[in-house]
């Protein structure tokens, strides 16, 4: 079984978020991606600080939304994927 690389575990992160509408919490994403909490964590962090998901806190929950630059990563993450099968790369 290949192992998903760092780009396929946080488009994984992502498209969990967008098929949740764009908001989903924590727990529910590490299961979606199939993470350790210690993974998502260090994915999280790193995806909040590139600002691509936004931490919200909505009656005592915490959620996470997509922004307009997680969507964009989305976007192209897929156009790249294309032009890999497209080469056969």
């Amino acid at each position: 079984m290949k192992r998903r690389s760092k780009l396929d575990i946080v488009n994984d992160m992502l498209l969990s978020i967008q098929e949740k509408g764009g908001k989903i919490k924590p727990t529910h994403l590490m299961y979606k991606a199939n993470l350790s909490h210690k993974l998502l964590k260090g994915y999280l962090d790193e995806l909040v600080a590139k600002e691509m998901v936004k931490e919200v806190k909505e009656k005592q929950t915490n959620y996470l939304l997509l922004t307009d630059k997680g969507h964009s990563f989305i976007a192209q993450f897929k156009k790249m994927k294309e032009f890999q099968e497209t080469f056969g790369l």
